[in-house]
């Protein structure tokens, strides 16, 4: 007796749900027939399915997939068109990439054969989309890559695909699709059936963990630099803990996420090179670059200890970081292993005087951050303000804030581990408003902001992301820090040729933005709630009105600010 078969395409998106994909984020093309029918015939016969989503640009398809993993910690798929789509996902897979973030990237190819099998070319652009090597398109950011060769083979690939995405370090992958291997039949049983691998952690052992408490219970003065956060809740509120008992101060320089608490007391200022100069211990938590060499460096009789998924970050070609001791473990188990350790010790007198001190130079620090965004009532907004005052909006909020170029930490009360995330070190520019998107898409109760350079809002494709938000019904408040200009360029050549012809001029080429377009009828298209801003009262008027539509789910709102340096 034959065995159920179902086509390849049905066969994919069922084991996709088995191994506990949530949503398929999908810009359809010509090779996406066998994958439209798998849809169609796995619904028909009652098989479970992920959420297929149509989003209009790969950009926002893999942003979505960004955010959503923040807020679930659970990958999720993306499937483009041949290579020209793939082509879209690759900012997006870099930026995924450099942050450890898994994703199952899937794009067609176009089919291998012109005529006599099922699937075979039937238009023009099969021959103009065929790649000698379409991998290479994601290659350079990706953990592994194959090409789906039978149709009995996917629940396999899947599998796979899954398990090494979501193994430390955590990063995309990807899986080409040939358009005539997916219209073919395959067995459906077991597809339903728990993944046949499973994704592995890392953890220090405890010898190394064990060390490592000592080398802070002895320290004069340890310092910890962290960027990519705590690892999630629970290493979060251990790190609160472990830096208040040991009085470690906390700097999170350039981070992308939050670690401490910015007005926990031994959250330090992000200039790292004071607390470089006094540590004896340094303690890199989940590092790229914790400070910059040219400016500053450990002193040489420090310790300095690198932990984290990746440690070394070892397919990053230059990075020269001390590492006198490495350790590799997913940062959550390293942080509340470390806690567990040093119950061993006592502290000291030392770890009480030295916590006033950093205490009390922290609250200054702060004081002054606070302070440094300037007079309420000049013309324009500076970046400090804006977020100072979306901070004191948000007090009663669970909420989350995306910056991307857009407020920054300093100023802000942010108290959870899922509070602040800050544009990847990668540099994909766009990623903020569609990874809101898919947080808000996972956390739907969850307040969600996007704040932006008006650059950078131009570059996440808005037309396509303010209509994703409309379908979805996902009620974000998109805040665009509108200066005209690309800021961070400007500043970059000031900082590198501070003397030089363009300072003196107050010129710089190439990062002139000038003639603005209206962002607010970019949001109107989509009937999104639209504002504008240009001193501190309209803002704070905007601000109130745009709070309470997002909070009365009314749909996506957008406040155009113009800005000053």
């Amino acid at each position: 007796m034959d065995k159920p078969q179902v086509s390849a395409g049905a066969a994919l998106l069922a084991r996709l749900k088995s191994v506990g994909v949530d949503y398929i984020f999908a810009n359809s093309g010509t090779d996406f027939p066998p994958i439209i029918e798998g849809l169609a015939e796995a619904t028909a016969k009652d098989m479970p399915l992920p959420h297929a989503l149509t989003i209009p640009h790969e950009h926002a398809a893999m942003g979505m997939a960004h955010g959503y993993y923040l807020a679930t910690g659970r990958a999720q798929a993306v499937i483009a068109h041949t290579d020209v789509g793939l082509a879209n996902c690759a900012i997006g897979a870099l930026n995924a990439h450099v942050e450890n973030v898994p994703i199952l990237l899937f794009s067609g190819r176009t089919p291998t054969v012109e005529k006599g099998r099922f699937g075979a070319r039937t238009v023009p652009i099969g021959w103009g989309q065929e790649m000698r090597d379409q991998s290479s398109l994601v290659r350079e950011a990706s953990k592994w890559d194959y090409e789906l060769r039978f149709p009995e083979q996917v629940p396999d690939v899947v599998d796979r695909a899954h398990a090494i995405a979501s193994s430390t370090p955590k990063g995309p992958v990807y899986v080409s699709l040939p358009r005539e291997v997916l219209c073919e039949s395959c067995p459906s049983e077991g597809l339903d059936l728990p993944p046949r691998m499973r994704a592995h952690g890392a953890h220090a052992s405890p010898d190394e963990i064990a060390e490592l408490a000592r080398l802070i219970a002895q320290a004069e003065f340890p310092v910890i630099f962290a960027q990519h956060g705590a690892g999630d809740a629970q290493g979060f509120a251990a790190l609160d803990r472990l830096a208040r008992d040991w009085a470690i101060p906390v700097c999170q320089y350039w981070a992308n996420r939050l670690a401490l608490a910015t007005d926990h007391p031994m959250a330090s200022p992000a200039d790292g090179g004071p607390l470089l100069a006094r540590a004896d211990l340094v303690i890199c938590l989940d590092v790229l670059a914790p400070w910059m060499p040219a400016a500053h460096e450990p002193r040489p009789d420090a310790t300095v200890v690198q932990i984290g998924p990746n440690p070394l970050s070892q397919r990053t070609p230059i990075r020269n970081f001390r590492a006198d001791m490495t350790l590799s473990s997913d940062t959550a188990a390293a942080i509340l292993a470390l806690e567990q350790a040093l119950r061993a010790y006592t502290a000291g007198p030392g770890v009480a005087a030295r916590f006033e001190q950093v205490a009390a130079s922290n609250g200054a620090a702060r004081k002054a951050a606070l302070a440094a965004s300037g007079p309420d009532d000049a013309p324009g907004m500076t970046k400090l303000q804006i977020a100072r005052m979306v901070s004191d909006a948000l007090q009663d909020d669970d909420a989350t804030i995306f910056s991307e170029l857009g407020c920054p930490m300093a100023p802000m009360h942010l108290t959870h581990a899922q509070a602040w995330f800050q544009e990847p070190h990668a540099g994909g520019l766009g990623w903020s408003l569609p990874a809101a998107m898919g947080l808000q898409l996972a956390a739907p109760d969850r307040l969600v902001l996007a704040t932006m350079g008006d650059g950078t809002y131009m570059f996440a494709n808005p037309v396509a992301c303010h209509q994703i938000a409309e379908a979805l019904n996902l009620p974000i408040l998109i805040l665009v820090l509108n200066n005209n200009e690309w800021g961070a360029v400007r500043q970059s050549v000031v900082g590198l040729y501070p003397d030089g012809y363009a300072a003196k001029a107050n010129q710089v080429p190439l990062t002139d933005l000038s003639p603005s377009p209206d962002f607010t009828l970019v949001a109107q298209a989509s009937r999104a709630l639209a504002l504008r801003a240009g001193d501190h009262v309209e803002f704070a008027e905007a601000l109130k009105t745009a709070l309470d539509h997002i909070r009365a789910r009314k749909g996506a709102a957008l406040i155009d600010i113009r800005t000053r340096p």
